[in-house]
């Protein structure tokens, strides 16, 4: 099982400000820190994930864009480079703010959001660290260390939402698949054993 260095999909909530300009401005909560999240249901077990308050630190946040559904057959809607999508660190997580350009499809989207069709975003990102605790039948995946932070998106549908991203599934069935393997390895050398023992002694 390998995901390091593989883009992932997480997601929270887009919205307008209060107080509407002549621009079109959104805001967002791209990363809420410290948080569990249900993502995966694999049988019995349920495996959540954590975004650490330090998984930012020295991460490369230095060319981020806003898409819509992290697609790039749609024009960019913003971008850190060009200073019209901000990103804010604070204790609670990364929150967005982004002035769109004044490009139709990013008009289109602006429509969408105000009417609440769209209403979560999502952030692109590449795990350098995390950590994996098993209690029980619960798996927790902490995010201890992103590496990169490829882009946020305005989304019809959230990772956080009732469909998992892919990458997020991928993993976690990786790890489903990997603790079931584990538990058949530990049957098997019970079985041995058992059988040994009552063979021998």
């Amino acid at each position: 099982m390998e995901m390091m260095n593989k883009i992932e999909y997480r997601s929270a909530s887009i919205g307008l400000p209060e107080n509407e300009t002549d621009q079109m401005i959104v805001e967002g909560r791209a990363i809420v820190f410290n948080t569990p999240t249900l993502l995966y249901e694999h049988g019995d077990n349920k495996y959540y994930e954590v975004i650490d308050a330090r998984a930012l630190n020295n991460c490369d946040m230095s060319d981020v864009v806003l898409r819509y559904n992290h697609t790039d057959q749609v024009m960019v809607m913003a971008r850190t480079r060009k200073g019209s999508l901000q990103l804010l660190k604070d204790e609670y997580g990364l929150s967005i703010r982004a002035t769109l350009f004044n490009i139709q499809p990013a008009k289109d989207l602006y429509e969408l959001i105000k009417v609440g069709a769209i209403d979560q975003m999502s952030f692109a990102f590449i795990c350098e660290e995390d950590r994996i605790v098993w209690e029980g039948n619960v798996c927790t995946r902490t995010i201890t260390k992103i590496k990169k932070l490829i882009d946020v998106a305005a989304v019809d549908m959230g990772a956080y939402g009732d469909n998992t991203s892919i990458s997020a599934r991928n993993w976690f069935e990786a790890e489903a698949s990997s603790r079931k393997k584990f538990s058949d390895l530990l049957q098997r050398k019970r079985l041995l054993n058992t059988y040994f023992n009552s063979k021998w002694f």
